[in-house]
């Protein structure tokens, strides 16, 4: 066989193993959506393992970018790796977002209100009572 078949046969394998696992990487990355999207942190990070080792094994099966936009026979796995980082980024951004909700409950509950004192937990763990002005009893 020529040095080309061999090449040739050996792109076509890698494809072939490369192929199901971003599959199951895209189906993991669906399940890290639904698992955020109802807080549910204990399924999101069992999911984190799993999905390092897909991403591993798919930089160890793939070819580099430049590689992987010059044949056709990869077309099928870019598209999907396209996908999956598009996901990604969704689920990023979704985190973030949730992140910035309970950063600004904090920030609230924190600054306390102009006409009602709030008490909150201090850094201590402690009762703390917070409001705007200085009244009479902290005179």
């Amino acid at each position: 066989m020529s040095e080309s078949g061999d090449m040739n046969s050996e792109i076509a394998a890698a494809q072939a193993l490369a192929l199901p696992v971003a599959q199951q990487l895209h189906q993991l990355l669906m399940l890290e959506f639904e698992a955020l999207k109802i807080q549910d942190l204990d399924r999101f990070e069992s999911l984190q393992e799993p999905k390092t080792d897909l991403l591993s094994e798919l930089a160890r099966l793939c070819p580099d970018s430049e590689a992987l936009q010059a044949l056709p026979a990869w077309q099928d796995l870019k598209e999907i790796l396209e996908e999956c980082r598009d996901m990604h980024r969704r689920n990023a951004v979704l985190i973030e977002r949730k992140l910035d909700a309970i950063r600004g409950a904090l920030r609230s509950l924190s600054a306390g209100h102009a006409s009602s004192p709030v008490e909150v937990y201090d850094r201590l763990g402690q009762m703390a009572r917070y409001s705007k002005g200085r009244g009479y009893q902290e005179v």
